[in-house]
């Protein structure tokens, strides 16, 4: 007998190997678009700037004989003035009842080139901001040679508020969260205020308290390091000084 023939059912499109396959769907867009750009962009349009600044800086102070009068806010006692090359612009910011995050930024437009978390409540450092001076000191132990790391690379710190212990700030790589928190800040140069946060989701707490002003930078030595805020009217002292040491 001759064997029944086993019937060949038609290959669909789907499970054919020669037919196209549908084209996938781009993934979503996200919401919010970053504007922020990288230091190394803007260090390229100011070398030359810098460059000079070096080379003037490099020669002999001369007192005249003659005295000019110096005028009013520029005395060459003025701590700002000196400092003024510099310059950083730093953000404290975090949720209510959170911990707060120092971030330094060339600009406002750049990316975060360092950020901190602070063993530091956002309602406590604002009730000491508002009380009076604030000095912040970030202590860690010195490394042997064998274990180079730039002093603002450290990983972890000991905190000091007012000269009493806080606990530990923590350097970490910008999320996704500081990164939105600077984009919405961008066009701001100095000033404090509360950005809204998800209520739904967060509570009533989910709003985002920040503090932003220019520091001006002062390296003292490869393990020693402050930034001191620069106060908006320019008369009175600074307000906030963080202190980077390795002891």
């Amino acid at each position: 007998m001759r064997e029944p023939m086993a019937r060949s059912n038609p290959a669909s499109p789907a499970d054919s190997p020669e037919s196209p396959k549908p084209p996938s769907s781009p993934p979503p867009k996200s919401q919010g678009t970053l504007h922020l750009i990288h230091p190394s962009e803007k260090k390229k349009k100011v070398k030359l700037f810098r460059v000079v600044r070096s080379v003037f800086r490099s020669f002999p102070i001369i007192n005249p004989v003659c005295k000019i009068p110096v005028l009013q806010g520029s005395s060459p006692d003025n701590h700002h003035t000196y400092f003024s090359g510099n310059r950083v612009t730093g953000t404290l910011f975090g949720h209510r009842k959170g911990r707060v995050s120092l971030s330094i930024q060339e600009s406002p437009m750049c990316y975060p080139s360092l950020v901190v978390e602070l063993a530091v409540q956002t309602n406590a450092l604002q009730k000491k901001l508002g009380s009076g001076m604030v000095r912040i000191a970030l202590e860690c132990e010195k490394r042997t040679d064998k274990e180079k790391v730039k002093l603002l690379e450290e990983p972890v710190w000991n905190m000091f508020c007012n000269g009493k212990k806080n606990g530990y700030g923590v350097k970490r790589d910008p999320t996704e969260d500081d990164l939105r928190v600077m984009e919405l800040l961008r066009a701001v140069s100095m000033g404090a205020g509360v950005l809204p946060g998800n209520s739904e989701i967060e509570g009533p707490d989910g709003d985002l308290a920040y503090i932003r002003a220019h520091f001006d930078r002062v390296v003292g030595s490869k393990d020693s390091e402050t930034l001191y805020m620069i106060s908006p009217d320019g008369n009175s002292g600074p307000e906030l000084s963080i202190f980077f040491i390795r002891v």
